[in-house]
């Protein structure tokens, strides 16, 4: 098996997306969420790519962190979505820790020769408004200093859209199976590009 496995990595893209909860179809049906949908969206559009969605519910920047080494070994992705952020604001974590984690894991991709796509994050304006913004210019500044690539807000047009709350799983937090589709057209520009 593994000998069959080695060409077809040659041949095609693997994309290896390391998140949270919002990659890993907490609260959906199996097969819906924006992780998923990019499988298809890659078949659809004929890109020889295959898709390891490596997310965790729950997930922080220092738990992709240590478990993100392994998982460069075993996939060796040529494309890593980094998807992590929000759980680290929701245990108040300190803004440094998130950005060091960010900027290391990134880097860690990169060294093993992986383009990266940092997925970036807001937080609710009951944070405050200081902390909000030095929250979601953590993911700028990590991609501008790796020069790596960025989505600003993963959630655009779901969480700052006119229909925010229908969007919502009842917990608030999680997206309905209804937001994943928006989602993934916020990613996708991104991700064909980096397949490039």
């Amino acid at each position: 098996m593994a000998k069959d496995a080695a060409p077809r990595a040659a041949n095609g893209a693997k994309i290896l997306i390391v998140g949270d909860s919002l990659s890993a179809e907490y609260g959906l049906k199996r097969g819906t969420g924006w992780v998923a949908l990019l499988e298809q969206r890659l078949g659809q559009e004929k890109l020889a790519a295959t898709v390891v969605n490596a997310s965790i519910s729950g997930d922080t920047t220092s738990g992709g962190r240590s478990r993100l080494p392994a998982l460069l070994a075993q996939h060796r992705p040529t494309v890593v979505v980094i998807e992590l952020g929000g759980n680290d604001a929701l245990r108040g974590l300190p803004l440094t820790m998130t950005q060091d984690n960010l900027t290391a894991m990134t880097r860690a991709a990169q060294q093993a020769g992986a383009k990266v796509l940092l997925a970036g994050m807001q937080v609710p304006p009951n944070y405050g408004q200081d902390y909000t913004k030095r929250f979601s210019e953590t993911f700028a500044t990590v991609a501008k200093s790796t020069k790596a690539a960025l989505v600003p807000f993963l959630l655009k047009g779901v969480a700052d859209g006119p229909n925010a709350a229908a969007m919502f799983q009842a917990d608030r937090i999680h997206p309905r199976e209804e937001a994943h589709p928006t989602i993934l057209n916020t990613m996708w520009p991104a991700i064909k590009n980096l397949l490039k």
